[in-house]
């Protein structure tokens, strides 16, 4: 059963990334490994937190997620134990959530992002039938990414009001906490408690998105599929992610194609390939036979005495090339079938072929009255 990563954190479905990181901060707290030594349940949940983190932390994966109900994503992935700092490498975002608590000692007293930033990618796999692939189509698919909210238009305040610049850290977004030390004076630089890094605050949240200046919506985006997609092949749809922030531009959606097999042919390139059954009668009389096609079936004549595994060619019937041009060819084997039951007049006619041909005769099954003919002398 997957993870519910929103109930390990304890926050809703609609939590802001705010919300989530500052869950995230008070259980990290809580379960960490040097405040529960020898604790391997601590450690367990610590992981766990961690995994839930990684996933609802990032826009993309977050929407994977809600979508999927996962995000193909191991949160012990990269986990190098806690052995000094060198334990928070693998943890993407551990440095700057640490660098909260502790101060510069984890974050290096970096300054956060306080200009226009974009907004993350989101990515979609979309199933194919062979056909559609071939041919191309119109999809249209259902996503869900954060939206700049009408009612407030991305401020987060009340319509009529407007966020107000942070008074503690006069709208840097961070405090600098001077330490006096025998060892001489030491600045460590933490992001400010009371804006939560932002800058400003908000003290009368928008109704809409409740301070947050996004919602989380449902679009239904529309899709040309070109001819001649595979498996493998990306569709960017520019600016169709997750919205910027600070007035930065919208991030990219990504199509990723998958085309499911088909029942008859199979794709080589742009050529394509199939198995044409015959009977032997036809294999040796030659003639008329019909060879399916992506359109539909085909006649083609073969020769007399068509051997199997004979291959026939049907120029431009493959899978047409992107970008224009023509079309591959498709490539059919020639099976012959042998009946597996004969009636007598069959036999008997098969056995005249045979003496034709200078061969000797076949003797086909006895009846039962047959061999007990040969067994009595009746």
């Amino acid at each position: 059963m997957a993870k519910d990563y929103y109930e390990i954190l304890g926050v809703d479905r609609n939590a802001s990334d705010e919300d989530i990181k500052r869950a995230f901060r008070k259980l990290a707290i809580k379960y960490h490994p040097d405040k529960n030594q020898g604790d391997k349940a601590a450690e367990e949940k610590f992981k766990e937190i961690n995994e839930a983190y990684q996933v609802l932390s990032d826009p993309q994966k977050r929407a994977q997620y809600d979508q999927f109900g996962t995000a193909d994503f191991n949160g012990q992935s990269g986990f190098g134990g806690f052995e000094g700092f060198g334990g928070f490498e693998g943890f993407g975002g551990f440095s700057d959530i640490f660098g909260d608590i502790f101060g510069s000692m984890f974050s290096g007293g970096r300054k956060q992002k306080s200009g226009p930033q974009r907004g993350a990618d989101i990515e979609y796999t979309l199933d194919l039938s062979f056909e559609e692939a071939a041919f191309g189509v119109k999809k249209e698919i259902d996503i869900y990414r954060h939206e700049t909210c009408e009612t407030c238009h991305g401020t987060g305040a009340r319509p009529g009001t407007s966020p107000k610049t942070c008074d503690k850290c006069h709208g840097t977004g961070q405090v600098q906490t001077r330490r006096n030390t025998p060892f001489g004076s030491f600045v460590s630089v933490t992001t400010c408690d009371k804006c939560h890094g932002e800058g400003t605050i908000i003290e009368s949240p928008c109704p809409s998105c409740g301070g947050r200046g996004k919602v989380r919506k449902k679009k239904v985006v529309t899709i040309n599929i070109p001819a001649g997609v595979d498996t493998g092949n990306t569709i960017p749809l520019r600016g169709e992610g997750e919205p910027g922030s600070k007035g930065g531009p919208s991030g990219d959606l990504y199509i990723h194609l998958r085309v499911r097999p088909h029942k008859i042919f199979r794709r080589q390139g742009f050529d394509i390939t199939c198995e044409v059954s015959i009977s032997f009668v036809r294999a040796a009389l030659g003639g008329e036979i019909k060879v399916p096609t992506l359109e539909g079936d085909t006649n083609y004549t073969i020769s007399e005495g068509t051997q199997p595994g004979t291959i026939i060619k049907l120029k431009g019937k493959g899978i047409p090339r992107l970008r224009g041009g023509d079309r591959g060819d498709l490539y059919a084997e020639i099976k012959v079938e042998i009946p597996r039951k004969l009636n007598d007049k069959q036999r008997q006619l098969l056995n005249q072929l045979a003496a034709e041909m200078g061969e000797s005769k076949v003797e086909g099954k006895k009846s039962f009255m047959d061999k007990f003919k040969d067994a009595f002398g009746g």
